[in-house]
């Protein structure tokens, strides 16, 4: 299946918002990282935010000090966390489990 034909201005269009996506997606991992962005931030920036809210759960808890990959694998597998799995989708228990490790 070859991938739908863009318009130039459809293709600058997607790129531009692609670019947009990782500008913000970096902003937030960068805030977290400095302390200056706490995950119940996170989670409520992601009930607005569709960039926010289709980040990987991994790539949020690696940004947090003190978190490498594999204390976040650990923890996800521990709390049931799909390795795929993004802010949006995380479940009522797990954003409570997170929030009651990291506050």
């Amino acid at each position: 299946m070859a991938p739908p034909q863009l318009t130039d201005a459809q293709r600058r269009a997607a790129l531009a918002k692609a670019a947009e996506a990782r500008r913000v997606r970096a902003e937030m991992k960068e805030l977290l990282r400095t302390g200056s962005l706490n995950l119940s931030e996170v989670f409520a920036r992601a009930e607005d935010e569709d960039v926010v809210a289709n980040t990987k759960v991994f790539a949020v808890l690696i940004s947090l000090p003190g978190f490498g990959k594999i204390k976040a694998k650990r923890l996800m597998e521990d709390l049931a966390i799909a390795e795929n799995r993004r802010v949006r989708g995380l479940g009522d228990r797990q954003r409570a489990k997170l929030l009651e490790i990291f506050s």
